[in-house]
Formats: structure tokens, sequence, C-alpha cells
């Protein structure tokens, strides 16, 4: 039995309720969409790993019809890019949330470089359209802050000690420790401007989730289950009530 990836299973969630030719099907899941989570992580959390757990573990407790959670960060990006058309020059900027200010504005004004707020305009977008039939997660971009009304949605933040996330990143890119650490540095820098900048929300504020969490002092699959027992408790009727085992509850 082949074992799908989280981009495998990414792509075929897109596939299914945007490509597929079962209409009636599409508009029944549309108006009844499934839950969504968001998770904003500091850089070397494992948010991956959360993320591939967690998938696994929702779908096995899953009603029917709602067995497809799949999980989008890097391949949100190229999500963006099939919606919109872009051309292949503007995925770099797509990845990039710290441009160089004097390359981005020479950029602008020779038409070369798209502008930030389009390309915001269009990953909000493509976060809104994913998010009209559910069962996703959706990491970093600011999810959190672009569907803070949806009903359906459950905010997560990942966190961890800096030792614990620089030893994380060394295992993860292969690289010693200096260059995790400052490879953490940027990346971290970078999501904080890109929330302020463009939301005007200090990424850090605990109020703007439901849950943050320290990945240091739990497992990864630890971790996984506790998030989708808070999912299945707070929407249960996406979930298969018989499947479901809570620690201590018979």
């Amino acid at each position: 039995m082949k074992v799908l990836g989280s981009y495998e299973k990414a792509r075929i969630y897109i596939e299914k309720h945007y490509e597929e030719s079962e209409e009636a099907k599409r508009h029944r899941r549309k108006l009844n969409p499934g839950p969504i989570i968001t998770i904003s992580r500091e850089t070397g959390t494992g948010a991956a790993k959360v993320c591939e757990s967690l998938v696994e573990f929702l779908n096995r407790h899953a009603a029917e019809e709602y067995n497809d959670w799949a999980y989008f960060d890097r391949e949100l990006m190229e999500k963006v890019m099939e919606d919109h058309n872009l051309p292949d020059h503007f995925r770099k900027y797509l990845s990039e949330e710290k441009p160089a200010k004097i390359d981005s504005w020479f950029g602008e004004m020779l038409g070369i470089t798209p502008s930030k707020l389009l390309l915001l305009h269009k990953t909000s977008h493509t976060i809104t359209k994913l998010a009209e039939y559910g069962n996703i997660i959706l990491v970093g971009r600011g999810a959190n802050i672009i569907l803070d009304n949806t009903h359906r949605a459950f905010h997560i933040r990942l966190v961890a000690p800096i030792n614990f996330r620089i030893e994380n990143s060394m295992k993860l890119y292969e690289v010693d420790r200096k260059a995790a650490a400052d490879f953490i540095k940027t990346e971290d820098e970078a999501r904080k401007n890109y929330i302020w900048k463009y939301f005007h929300k200090n990424i850090e504020d605990p109020h703007l989730y439901h849950v943050t969490i320290n990945t240091d002092l739990l497992g990864f699959t630890e971790i996984s289950e506790m998030i989708g027992h808070c999912v299945m408790k707070r929407f249960p009727i996406f979930f298969t009530r018989s499947k479901i085992e809570l620690p201590g509850i018979e």
C-alpha cells in the first residue's frame, strides 16, 4: 500500500474540491464545510511533523465524506501560482517574506517585481477559497487573521525554547549550529515583520490563538492528538464519535 506524502495529499484535496465533475457532491460539501485549523509557528518548532501526524489522526476519526484532511504551507504558494496564473519569476517573491527594500522598489518601478499588496491579496483569496470546503490545516501567511471571523476555524501557535529549535533545525536542514541559529533569527524576524506590516498585528500576541503549545515539552504525536481532540470536541458533527478514544473517558 502506497503511503502518500503531504504534497500528494494537498494535490488530491485541490483536485477533489476544485476539479472534480461531481457538481452535486461539491455543492453539498460547500453547504456544510468542515473545520479549519491554522498554525502559526516559531521557526524550528517541528510544525511539519505536527501537521503530518495531525492529518493522519483527523482522517482516522473523520465522518464519511470528511476524511480528506490535508495541510498547506509551501504547497499553498504553489496553489496561489495556479489560481492566478502568475509567471514563474514571481515564485521567489511568494516565498520571500522580507525582500530587499531597494531591489523591491526598483523592481516595482520597472514592472518586474509584483506588488507585495497584490500578492497578499492573491494569497488571502486562495486561503479563503480553500476554507470554503474545510478539512484543511493552513500554516503561516497570517491565515489565522484572514480567517479570524470564520467560526469553523481553530487557531494554534507553536513555540519552543531557542536551543530546542536550533537542535531541531540542525537535524532537519543538516547544518551547523551557527547556520541554524542565523536561519531561525532571520525567519522569525521575517514572519514577525510580515504580520505587522500587512495585518498590523503582533505575531506573538496570545489573543490571536485558541491554544499556544510548547513543542519542547510534548512529543509531536502527543501534540497532534491533543489538537485533534480539541477540534473533535469543538466540531463533533464532522467526526465519528464511536472512533473517538479520549484518555480516561469510557
